[in-house]
């Protein structure tokens, strides 16, 4: 029997908005939280975006609570228009030489589990990690709550979102990445499996892959015909992440799944071409150029959206 997880996923849904409540696996969650075990040692671990009964969020903080060193892990539930609940693990409250969710304390709030609720924010101000699946739809407001009180987290989103104007300068600023695996199927509250594609962890915790180069083995010198410049940018168009050259040190337009190679060390992210005012890209910009510049351009075709990158020298 599958698990729900973001069970304030619905919260002010637009009435002509799709779906938006799903519910993440565990096996998923322990793929990937598998990754970040120096993180939790000694942690308050908040998952505010989940029914903490039913959650597998708050079921595998539980269940590895000795083994992650957690200090504490509080849940909050979301039940729209009613009062809701808290649940909290901190000690072995039965005495049977373990912690789990057998030692969970319950506790009744007075409102009803919104994470932007002013009781939910004084939970959060405790925390030091979150981990949870937010509402897609919040997706930007939520993550604008995390920065705001300056909290760590490891959350699951769209890969969309990092085209967002609000997002994407967090991650070009190094404030925000991918994390390392990919979620492809969730339940429904139905019990129904939905799969996707374009699913992914984000964080603002140090994980290995970052520090992990891209192996370049392709030459611009020699085949400038591959690389085609920008009609209306300063820099050459590059189709595939694994074909970036190892020889040429200017502005390079990447797919977006470059993203989530991306190791600051390597390169720099110049900007992007999907939002020019969020990319901030006047410095590359042709100026003889008369046609618009909401994508790339090459020969007057439009290319897919880019980001804009270049070596650290």
């Amino acid at each position: 029997m599958q698990k729900k997880e973001s069970a304030n996923s619905n919260l002010n849904r637009a009435s002509a908005a799709k779906n938006d409540e799903f519910y993440t696996r565990l096996t998923d969650i322990e793929k990937e939280m598998g990754h970040y075990k120096k993180h939790f040692n000694n942690k308050v671990i908040f998952c505010n975006c989940d029914d903490p009964k039913e959650s597998n969020f708050f079921k595998y903080f539980a269940l590895n609570f000795k083994f992650l060193g957690l200090k504490k892990l509080i849940s909050t539930h979301y039940n729209k228009g009613n009062k809701s609940y808290k649940l909290e693990v901190m000690e072995d409250i039965n005495n049977d030489g373990v912690i789990n969710l057998d030692d969970a304390v319950k506790t009744d709030l007075i409102s009803d589990g919104d994470f932007r609720s002013d009781e939910c924010i004084e939970i959060l101000k405790e925390a030091d990690v979150v981990v949870t699946n937010p509402p897609f739809s919040l997706f930007r407001e939520y993550m604008a709550q995390l920065f705001e009180y300056k909290k760590s987290f490891i959350v699951i989103g769209s890969e969309n979102s990092i085209s967002y104007k609000e997002i994407f300068p967090l991650i070009k600023e190094n404030q925000l990445w991918l994390g390392n695996t990919r979620p492809k199927e969730f339940i429904q509250p139905d019990g129904t499996a939905k799969k996707f594609g374009n699913i992914c962890w984000y964080t603002n915790l140090d994980i290995a892959k970052r520090h992990e180069d891209i192996i370049l083995y392709k030459t611009y010198s020699g085949n400038e015909k591959d690389y085609p410049k920008y009609d209306n940018y300063k820099a050459i168009e590059i189709r595939k992440v694994k074909e970036i050259p190892l020889d040429y040190n200017g502005i390079m337009g990447v797919p977006i799944t470059f993203i989530d190679k991306y190791n600051p060390m390597q390169f720099n992210i110049v900007g992007c071409d999907y939002d020019v005012k969020c990319g901030l890209m006047p410095e590359i910009e042709n100026k003889l150029w008369q046609g618009k510049l909401d994508r790339g351009y090459i020969n007057g075709k439009r290319i897919y959206a880019r980001v804009f990158i270049e070596k650290r020298r």
